[in-house]
């Protein structure tokens, strides 16, 4: 007889609770335990006796795609939301990038005249020179030759020697020696034409160079470039003369001011990245060139524009969604399209208005490429695989 009478309770309660869908215009979808995450696909009780609560597709009036969810499977799934708002967005881009040579300051050492190498008194790469060291001493018999025609010309004839000497850019001591002297020089020294460090050095002593070959590199390293990697979506919030922020792994907690003086005309077609630069002084050589650097850009605010924090929008990989909270545990699966993202927030183009309340964090959320058919299913499901 308790049997039966169990039975004569599951089917009154089913009979009412079909009773009760009906009348309410909703369908139900399944059934779920009071006390926990179990579903039924048909009414029945718990080990306690207690009625399977019904969950329901839609209420009257619903979009469709509308799932409602129970007060207990809300708090169960920690879901938390937000309201969409208008606002001034701040933009901060950020980027990695290494420290280069500033090009402006580079000069080379590339006689245009031939002759050999006689001593070298920079000799290593990484030296630091200033402007007119001697750099090495060198025997030219093209230079000599030119020379030998100035004790014996007219002075008409001297100014063209004169000429023919600084055409080749010999020496200037070399030049006002011979001035002095009237004497033909056999041991000349070559100079430094800027201040700098030696970053690359071919000359050696003994050997011989042709006119044009580079013997050294010298650049001034007292400023130099930081390359920055920026993405090609944020490119559009970057402009000559915004301020920058440059940190180095090599300095932790040291922060280094700078500006963004050039941006580069190219994308890389494999990174999809601009290059942005950024000068920065260099005080006693403190940065290495190659040096790793993280970039802040503080770029062109978004004025007035829709926002949602970022952890509302669901990226499926071909398109974004956000699950609207309708109130009385209904939700409601809504496509944007999404514009400037930032660490916390992301503006939205179209599907949102001001004052809608969207879900922002759940249980089944994930961070990166959430799979949006196991969420909506998580959703609509109670959870069941």
């Amino acid at each position: 007889m308790a049997v039966m009478a169990g039975m004569t309770g599951a089917a009154s309660s089913a009979a009412a609770t079909k009773a009760h869908g009906k009348s309410s215009g909703k369908k139900i979808l399944y059934y779920r335990a009071p006390m926990g995450s179990a579903t039924s696909p048909v009414p029945m009780k718990d080990s306690m006796g207690m009625d399977y609560v019904p969950v329901y597709a839609e209420a009257a009036g619903d979009a469709p795609g509308t799932v409602t969810l129970s007060v207990g499977r809300i708090q169960q799934l920690g879901v938390q939301t937000a309201i969409a708002t208008r606002r001034n967005l701040a933009r901060t881009i950020r980027a990695v990038g290494t420290v280069q040579p500033d090009e402006t300051r580079e000069s080379v050492v590339s006689p245009r005249f031939s002759g050999w190498i006689e001593k070298l008194y920079v000799d290593a790469t990484g030296m630091t020179v200033t402007k007119g060291e001697p750099l090495f001493q060198f025997y030219s018999p093209e230079l000599t030759h030119i020379e030998a025609e100035y004790p014996f010309s007219d002075g008409g004839h001297m100014n063209g020697t004169i000429e023919k000497l600084q055409s080749l850019a010999a020496p200037a001591a070399e030049i006002a020696r011979l001035k002095r002297q009237h004497m033909v020089g056999t041991h000349m020294t070559f100079t430094a034409p800027a201040e700098g460090t030696v970053l690359k050095k071919t000359a050696v002593e003994g050997m011989k160079f042709n006119p044009g070959m580079t013997l050294y590199n010298i650049t001034d390293l007292s400023q130099v470039w930081v390359i920055a990697e920026v993405y090609e979506q944020d490119i559009s919030g970057i402009t000559v003369g915004q301020s920058a922020e440059v940190t180095f792994t090599a300095y932790p907690g040291k922060f280094f001011k700078g500006k963004v003086d050039f941006i580069y005309p190219d994308i890389n077609p494999k990174t999809r990245t601009a290059r942005v630069r950024i000068a920065l002084p260099n005080p006693n050589d403190f940065l290495k060139l190659d040096m790793y650097a993280t970039v802040e850009i503080s770029g062109t605010p978004e004025k007035d524009v829709l926002t949602v924090p970022a952890s509302a929008v669901i990226d499926s990989g071909t398109e974004s969604t956000v699950l609207l909270a309708l109130g009385g545990g209904r939700f409601l699966p809504r496509r944007v399209i999404t514009g400037l993202r930032t660490h916390g927030d992301v503006v939205i183009l179209s599907g949102l208005k001001a004052g809608d309340r969207v879900v922002t964090s759940a249980d089944f959320l994930i961070d990166s490429e959430s799979n949006l058919r196991s969420a909506l299913q998580s959703f609509a499901a109670g959870g069941k695989k």
